[in-house]
């Protein structure tokens, strides 16, 4: 059976079951559908803080934070190998009246809300190197049908977060939606950065997990996710361990979607971090290297230097897209080799102004109060003093 009809089969069903539930009355009540999840921990906390709404988070496969089941939440698989929970997780969005999502979710295409239901697309990123969406080169290979679905999942949001007008220029390419459909309140998970306390006790939490020599400083290798599967990371880590172990330690965040294998030769020097949270991560990273990720946009609110190890340059841009000149838009030096990153690390020559100037254009109205700003836009309530 092919993946399409595949798709048009649990979509049918799904909705069927969710037209039977929308017939039930509306609930003051919010349901988040959750992927990576960090947008969705903050929004959650504050909408506790601000409205009176009971909490439903559904969590995807690509659920990545430890959220613990308590009074105030309720949580749920939103998986079909857990049937049970699957069912509930369609009464919750059939009968919720605000909607939260951070990802594209193909069962919004068939999700026909009723009129006054608020569907509010956090997303995962806070800037974009990559094309996504509508936008994205590889929906040539994909059918008239699933570049139909696509359209429909992004016209069924009513509103879309942004940080900066960068992103809402690209939201609107990449969604196909209005101007009017952008809420300029900042991106919920930077307001982490703008405070010292969690910052501290996050820093002191990770040092503590993780038994790396706390009087080296700490490169991150953090690489996008890539479709095709891989066996291995690209970053050579025999040569990055010959030169840079005496001052140096080096972080791994894999792609939680990814399939790497990465044999450790060197467990004082190379610490797989994936399992822990990229926020908090970056609070002890000196350097980071990266390539197409989202990760620059928040990791720039620290005002720290960044290598781009973009060793498939043109294949990428070929593949999927980038917007703009790839050189001219990332903030820090562009290397193809394993060598060349450590020379560029070994020079320490970065221009912290492009970093600098690069936060102010990708978080404009992230500035430590998104998530505040975000629940008051949203919600009509009384808000709770």
């Amino acid at each position: 059976m092919s993946r399409e009809v595949v798709i048009a089969v649990y979509l049918f069903i799904f909705r069927i079951l969710f037209n039977l539930f929308r017939l039930l009355p509306m609930k003051r009540k919010t349901t988040f559908i959750a992927s990576i999840g960090h947008n969705v921990s903050y929004t959650a906390k504050e909408l506790k803080h601000q409205a009176t709404d009971s909490i439903v988070i559904l969590k995807t496969n690509r659920f990545q934070l430890n959220f613990n089941p308590n009074h105030e939440y309720t949580m749920i698989h939103f998986k079909a190998c857990h049937p049970f929970d699957w069912l509930r997780s369609v009464y919750h969005l059939a009968t919720s009246h605000v909607v939260f999502v951070d990802n594209y979710y193909g069962i919004l295409a068939v999700t026909n809300f009723r009129s006054n239901v608020k569907v509010v697309q956090l997303w995962y990123a806070a800037g974009a190197i990559k094309k996504f969406g509508l936008q994205d080169r590889s929906n040539q290979y994909r059918s008239r049908k699933a570049r139909n679905r696509f359209r429909k999942v992004y016209q069924r949001f009513t509103h879309v977060v942004v940080g900066s007008e960068r992103m809402a220029s690209i939201f609107i390419q990449s969604f196909g939606i209005k101007e009017n459909k952008l809420l300029r309140t900042g991106v919920p998970r930077t307001d982490f950065f703008f405070q010292p306390d969690k910052m501290k006790v996050a820093m002191e939490t990770i040092q503590h997990s993780i038994p790396f020599d706390r009087s080296k400083k700490v490169i991150l290798y953090a690489p996008t996710y890539r479709k095709t599967p891989k066996t291995d990371i690209q970053l050579d880590l025999q040569q990055f361990h010959v030169h840079m172990k005496h001052d140096y330690v080096l972080f791994l965040s894999i792609h939680p979607s990814e399939r790497m294998k990465v044999k450790n030769k060197y467990p004082n020097f190379v610490f797989d971090v994936s399992r822990f949270s990229l926020n908090h991560i970056l609070t002890v990273t000196d350097i980071l290297i990266t390539d197409y990720s989202s990760i620059p946009f928040e990791f720039s609110l620290l005002k720290r230097p960044m290598v781009f190890y973009a060793y498939d340059l043109q294949q990428y841009k070929s593949e999927r897209g980038i917007w703009d000149m790839y050189e001219d838009q990332v903030p820090g030096p562009v290397v193809m080799n394993t060598m060349d990153a450590v020379q560029k690390i070994k020079e320490g020559s970065f221009n912290l102004n492009r970093v600098y100037y690069f936060s102010k254009e990708w978080n404009t109205y992230s500035t430590g109060v998104s998530s505040k700003e975000l629940i008051k836009a949203i919600y009509s309530t009384k808000i709770k003093n």
